[in-house]
């Protein structure tokens, strides 16, 4: 408001008086303060005032009323037009500039009442000074926000716009700027200087960022429609992208620490000393931020769009717009970070983490790679294709994932399964990440039933579990003994395998040296010389190994052995339980093989003991050559 008492006016509590000795013969109320003033200076100048006095010529009433509904700029830019109309002197300024050129238009102030008038004054003034200048400019359009659909009837937004667009998309060097907006004053280290006082802002250099600061200044509306005008010019969209991911670090706390990394800000410019923050509602931040961001891929946009799919489900967004981000996420989830993903609940559920959520990101995933795949005519097989790199990146994701929510008390069982099994069987190679899940799980989770472990453990195939895995699973007493079983079963397989292999590798290598005892004794000295202290040494080594390996089958062997007369034993004194063996997903169905080695193996009777029988065997499942702690959750190294 203006002070309280200015040259030809006063001002008594909320009403504004003329010091004229003139009596008043109009009053005028805007925003419910009242101006007592006089009819002549007002309708010389104001066209709508002129009207609404002709058309009140029949009143019987001295003091004529007006009332000025929804007045661009209220009761003080009101002031600033009656002083105008009393020939008080004007001055524009790029913050008054809009405002003032829309009460010329609301009122009618043109050069029919009077040569000069306002609305010519102050259209010449915005498009001589404030459309040539970027300062001037930025400031102008901020100004718009009070006033946008008179701003926009007058056409002053779009020109604003298309003026920094134009100062955007052109190398600022090539008009010598900022020199020619800031003048040639500089500090020694580039600030810009001002009556001799280093001011701190930074001149604008040639990258390409320049812009992102005095931008951001500007609300909602105006910032889209700028980014708009930006992309109808042709500027590149990561460009775009860098400068929304600074407009919304600027408004959504917390989303700063997320993306890309420790980046600083930019240096404050002049302009933005000049301006205060926009007033923004950050809902509607966010649905417009999601429509102006492009189709695009990358590490640190993943992250952006992580941090904002957080900020949606705190500020609670319409489930479109999340879909949105989900779906933004999910198509480039091998470019995502576990701590990204861990995005904590903020519903009713009792649950740590969102999972929910997660596990459609993922479906989303599968969903967009399965397109792909199909439209490739490389290969139709997972295993074979170029794009099962990016399924074996987003299950170790997952299954790291699912290993961080594990230890939620509150998860239940059917969220852990429906995160294992989002991906396909084939996206994983080994089944080490499902394991350590499951275990960290019935650590947290001592309560399960047996029923419930085994069903949980139908997910992992112990077929894909490394030998360090199935070693530590043969002696972790949260496992089910079924379970356990299996697991000794396919380590002796694996072992039995592994053993076979080095037997064919030392056959391989044995031959070569049969083949040295050839009748050129020249040729026999030199492999004599140079291959022959080789091979031996290798051969010593395969032959440890093999030792070795042959050593524990024995013990694998007798320990299964042991563990069946254990079962035996509990079959007697519990003949009621008599149900099959648990069978992994992807053995077929077949616990054992038809090979005679492994008929040796079979379990006469696949029935399940009582906990307190496997309390009794687990004792035995000991493999002196792994020292891992059976409380402890496993974790591959």
């Amino acid at each position: 408001m203006a002070p309280g008492r200015t040259s030809g006016f006063h001002r008594q509590g909320d009403d504004w008086f003329s010091s004229s000795s003139l009596q008043s013969d109009i009053t005028v109320v805007v925003d419910e303060v009242k101006f007592h003033l006089h009819k002549f200076p007002l309708i010389s100048r104001c066209g709508k005032i002129a009207t609404i006095v002709e058309e009140s010529e029949s009143s019987t009433e001295r003091t004529l009323q007006v009332h000025l509904e929804e007045f661009p700029g209220g009761a003080d830019t009101f002031f600033i037009v009656v002083k105008f109309c009393y020939g008080g002197r004007l001055e524009f300024t790029p913050k008054n500039i809009v405002i003032l050129y829309c009460a010329a238009d609301y009122l009618s102030m043109t050069d029919v009442y009077g040569e000069e008038n306002l609305l010519s004054k102050s259209k010449s003034y915005f498009h001589k000074h404030i459309l040539k200048d970027w300062k001037d400019c930025v400031l102008a359009l901020q100004s718009c926000e009070l006033v946008i659909p008179r701003a926009d009837k007058l056409q002053i937004i779009s020109k604003c716009i298309n003026a920094l667009s134009v100062m955007i998309s052109t190398d600022p060097s090539l008009f010598g700027w900022p020199m020619m907006m800031y003048g040639s004053l500089q500090s020694p280290g580039g600030s810009i200087l001002w009556n001799g006082i280093n001011t701190g802002a930074k001149i604008h250099s040639n990258e390409s960022n320049w812009w992102f600061e005095d931008v951001s200044y500007l609300c909602v509306k105006l910032f889209e429609r700028l980014i708009q005008t930006l992309e109808a010019k042709g500027i590149s969209p990561e460009n775009l992208v860098r400068a929304i991911m600074y407009y919304c670090k600027k408004y959504l706390p917390g989303l700063g620490r997320r993306w890309q990394g420790g980046q600083s800000s930019l240096s404050r410019t002049v302009t933005s000393f000049s301006m205060i923050p926009a007033n923004v509602n950050q809902v509607a931040l966010l649905h417009s931020v999601i429509k102006l961001l492009p189709e695009k891929q990358g590490k640190s946009f993943c992250r952006f769009l992580l941090g904002l799919l957080r900020v949606a489900l705190i500020l609670g967004v319409n489930n479109t717009y999340r879909d949105s981000l989900e779906r933004r996420i999910g198509v480039q989830l091998d470019l995502a970070t576990l701590d990204g993903l861990l995005i904590p609940n903020y519903s009713d559920s009792d649950n740590l983490y969102n999972t929910d959520c997660v596990e459609r990101m993922i479906r989303h995933f599968v969903s967009s790679e399965s397109n792909v795949a199909s439209i490739s005519p490389l290969s139709t097989d997972l295993n074979t294709s170029p794009l099962s790199g990016s399924f074996m990146r987003v299950a170790k994701l997952v299954d790291n994932y699912a290993a961080e929510v594990a230890s939620d008390v509150n998860l239940k069982p059917g969220k852990l399964r429906g995160l294992a099994e989002a991906l396909p069987e084939s996206s994983r190679s080994l089944h080490d990440g499902l394991y350590r899940a499951l275990d960290i799980y019935f650590k947290a989770h001592p309560w399960l039933s047996d029923k419930e472990r085994e069903q949980l453990c139908n997910i992992i195939d112990f077929q894909k579990l490394s030998i360090d895995a199935c070693a530590h699973a043969s002696q972790n007493e949260r496992l089910p003994l079924r379970v356990v079983l299996q697991v000794l079963f396919f380590e002796q397989m694996q072992l039995r395998t592994a053993l076979a292999g080095c037997l064919n590798v030392l056959d391989a290598e044995s031959a070569p040296t049969a083949s040295l005892a050839i009748p050129n004794e020249t040729a026999g000295q030199s492999v004599r010389q140079d291959g022959w202290v080789t091979v031996v040494r290798e051969n010593q080594v395969l032959k440890v190994d093999m030792e070795r390996m042959r050593s524990r089958v024995g013990e694998l062997e007798e320990e299964f052995s042991k563990i069946k007369e254990e079962m035996k034993n509990a079959t007697n004194s519990n003949s009621y339980l008599s149900s099959p063996l648990l069978v992994p997903r992807g053995t077929g169905g077949n616990l054992l093989p038809q090979a005679s080695d492994a008929q040796q193996d079979v379990v006469e009777s696949g029935t399940p003991t009582p906990r307190a029988s496997v309390e009794q065997a687990q004792p035995s499942i000991q493999n002196p050559r792994h020292g891992k702690t059976r409380g402890q959750p496993w974790n591959r190294d």
